[in-house]
């Protein structure tokens, strides 16, 4: 993995100096190497964490005639094949590298080079014989790539921090995109927290004319879904042995390096497959995972279980509050644009203490967005139910009582999940899954911004980022929503940010282009079959993995965010979210912020997500304005 980066047109010194200030933010992402490059009005630059080739995969990395150049993050993992193709051709290649493929693919193929890749991958490349650079993004938004346009000038980096070494990109805070941020608890592509600067989303290129200094957006891949609901003609049992089989190559190509690699092993699922296939693919497998003194949030014992049973060399940490806390300074830092989602503090620890004894680490996410996994899949099909229930009943009834149940302190309690679900059961499909899923319903935007970001955003008619799958069913609504917003936007950002600032490698073979087109061409049946989530992916793993493991319920990364802010982070959260600081700033109503926080600390309500999602941006814009 690397951090990359480029500048196109604009004065050459201004744009040399400034891509080595974009380098130098990134030394997290590659902490082995540096280099860079100035040709044709354009300077590539790249921080290198050296995976294949150790020796001789230096980037910037060019073609026989130097007309071609690429800076690369990430990995393609059928590189070996497309070089033997174009050696075939008569390529010359002087390097072992994954990255070369790409100078001498984009040579032979041109733009189309990117349908033949297999890989999670972000790369700039520069051809000195078009006067072109082209930017493209994997299918699955794995690596990240932002950029912005200035006058004349293109700017690009895996991470916002870098782009915003440029004065001249910092135009302010999007307010369309912290509207989207309070309502998903990240900023989905391809808008960032800043104006003016984007995120190219997954599966698009972007080609930047040095002439016309006007970019051309192409989409090259989208998933497609098994729609019609069709069995595939295979019973049950070969179909667990197809998964099996291409989970199996899936994760032998992603086994590619040349330095010790690892697994995150969580005890779910998707991770214990994934560690299952390591060890039926042979040799030492080191496995990790982190433990929590908090036993409502502990699942290390799943970990162990697994660990056992397939016989892998097993590693964890236990992480105690203290740990977890003092984090939360970092937080400026480790997010690079504002995230919701508290779990980024244990998978970075996870992280750092994974890279003590590997540089690459294979984790399982992927899955439940695949295979119909979290709990909201089900939630959806109950709703179907409970909106044929006579309105007075669910009016009348049901929804006085939930309101009347306790405070809950755990995420998981059948209270907090039965308000959440009244609260949104009858909403369109979007929006019910958008209110579970994140912080801030519309209402509760509206009540939150302040006056001055609710004018701005009446002002606008921003294109929305969300796609519209209405025309799907109600369930593969779902499924889209999670692949093409949860998993990219935040699963996947988390993974990025928090492996890569522990200069770690992660890889996600679930996601990997063979596994993601076999499992998108299953029917729905097979993922979700009445209220059984993955329920081909449980069957198949039968006989591999032990049955507690393939019947425990789902659990999230979690921490104890809840009492957190009622005890050891009350201090901290009140002087973040004080009315002089909110009033200052001028994005939230101080009433509005005041009133969540009184009635959390009062027990009256539990506010954790609207609270996270608020003190995570306060303490992002601490650092953003600090820059």
């Amino acid at each position: 993995m690397c951090g990359i980066c480029g500048v196109a047109g604009g004065e050459p010194a201004r744009g040399l100096e400034l891509v080595q200030r974009m380098c130098g933010s990134m030394v997290h992402r590659g902490p082995d190497d540096e280099g860079v490059v100035q040709a044709g009005g354009v300077i590539l630059g790249m921080r290198r964490l050296s995976i294949i080739d150790l020796a001789g995969g230096h980037q910037p990395m060019h073609n026989e005639d130097s007309t071609i150049w690429v800076v690369q993050n990430g990995e393609i993992y059928n590189h070996v094949e497309l070089r033997e193709e174009l050696s075939g051709s008569g390529h010359v290649f002087v390097t072992q590298s994954d990255s070369e493929v790409l100078v001498h693919g984009y040579e032979e193929w041109g733009e189309p080079m990117v349908e033949r890749l297999n890989g999670q991958f972000a790369f700039g490349l520069l051809d000195l014989r078009t006067h072109h650079v082209f930017l493209a993004r994997d299918r699955m938004g794995i690596k990240p790539l932002h950029y912005a346009i200035e006058g004349d000038r293109l700017v690009f980096a895996s991470e916002l921090k870098a782009l915003l070494q440029d004065p001249a990109l910092r135009r302010g805070i999007d307010p369309v995109a912290l509207d989207e941020y309070l309502a998903y608890e990240f900023v989905p592509s391809p808008r960032s927290i800043v104006h003016g600067i984007s995120k190219l989303r997954p599966g698009h290129t972007l080609t930047w004319s040095l002439a016309e200094h006007r970019p051309r957006l192409r989409r090259y891949w989208a998933p497609q879904l098994n729609l019609d609901g069709s069995r595939r003609s295979h019973d049950l049992d070969d179909e667990c042995g197809e998964l099996l089989a291409v989970l199996r190559e899936s994760v032998r190509k992603e086994l590619i390096s040349d330095v010790p690699l690892g697994v995150f092993l969580s005890g779910g699922i998707d991770s214990s497959a994934v560690t299952a296939m390591m060890t039926q693919l042979g040799g030492d497998v080191k496995s990790f995972s982190v433990g929590f003194a908090e036993r409502s949030f502990d699942e290390s014992a799943y970990a162990r279980e697994v660990a056992r049973h397939l016989g892998t060399d097993h590693h964890e940490l236990t992480l105690e509050p203290r740990m977890l806390l003092d984090l939360v300074p970092r937080l400026p830092v480790l997010l690079d644009e504002p995230l919701g989602d508290a779990s980024i503090i244990p998978t970075y620890l996870l992280s750092a203490f994974t890279r003590q004894y590997v540089k690459v680490a294979l984790g399982g996410d992927g899955g439940d967005e695949l295979f119909a996994g979290y709990p909201t899949m089900q939630a959806h099909r109950l709703a179907g139910y409970y909106l044929r229930a006579p309105r007075a009943v669910r009016r009348g009834l049901v929804e006085p009582l939930v309101r009347r149940l306790p405070v809950s302190r755990d995420n998981l309690s059948f209270d907090y999940r039965a308000k959440r679900f009244v609260g949104g059961a009858g909403r369109p499909v979007a929006e019910r899954h958008q209110r579970w899923m994140g912080s801030f319903g519309s209402e509760e935007r509206t009540a939150v911004l302040s006056r001055e970001v609710r004018g701005s955003l009446a002002s606008l008619n921003g294109d929305a980022s969300v796609e519209d799958y209405g025309s799907l069913d109600p369930l593969n609504q779902v499924l889209m929503l999670d692949m093409r917003m949860y998993l990219e936007n935040d699963i996947l950002v988390k993974l990025d940010r928090a492996s890569m600032m522990a200069s770690l490698e992660g890889r996600v073979p679930m996601l990997n282009n063979d596994f993601v087109a076999y499992a998108t061409g299953l029917p729905m049946d097979l993922k979700l079959r009445g209220w059984r989530s993955k329920f081909l992916l449980k069957r198949a793993l039968r006989g591999i993995l032990p049955e507690r493991i393939l019947n425990r319920p789902k659990k999230g990364f979690g921490i104890p965010i809840a009492e957190w802010f009622r005890g050891p982070l009350r201090e901290q959260m009140l002087a973040v979210l004080s009315p002089e600081r909110i009033s200052r700033e001028g994005f939230f109503d101080p009433s509005a912020v005041g009133g969540l926080v009184g009635e959390h600390l009062a027990g009256r309500r539990d506010n954790r997500k609207q609270l996270w999602t608020l003190f995570a941006f306060e303490m992002w814009y601490q650092g953003y304005a600090g820059l």
